[in-house]
């Protein structure tokens, strides 16, 4: 028997995967969306898609397949064939400007309010 000794980056990995996945998910509602808003005769290219794992963004531009990635199941290679095909086009973010933090986390009163005015939220405690 032998044990390897290697130390796993466990949890890189499933960051990494999970971001991975979360953008094909996103990639499948940009395409839905674009759907009906051509359904609508408004015809929109290259949606912008914002993630803030710099893993995630560069297996999605180059989906090389070797240890780290080959348990990842084929349906979520989707989104590079939609990057390819320009239906979205994936983004760096800051963290800072993570606005999705707003509905997913705690935050504390400054990021709060910061990510509130940047999605044009009014603060009813404040409306005269």
């Amino acid at each position: 028997m032998s044990w390897n000794k290697k130390k796993k980056a466990c949890v890189a990995l499933s960051t990494t995967e999970a971001e991975y996945i979360a953008t094909g998910s996103c990639c499948a509602q940009i395409c839905w969306l674009k759907q009906k808003l051509s359904d609508y005769g408004l015809k929109v290219t290259k949606v912008p898609l914002f993630c803030n794992n710099t893993s995630a963004i560069n297996l999605n531009k180059n989906p090389v397949h070797h240890s780290t990635t080959k348990h990842i199941e084929i349906r979520h290679h989707f989104i590079t064939e939609q990057v390819s095909n320009d239906v979205c086009e994936i983004k760096s973010i800051e963290y800072e400007k993570q606005l999705a933090d707003f509905f997913t986390k705690p935050l504390v009163e400054d990021r709060f309010n910061y990510l509130r005015t940047e999605l044009d939220i009014l603060d009813i405690l404040n409306i005269a």
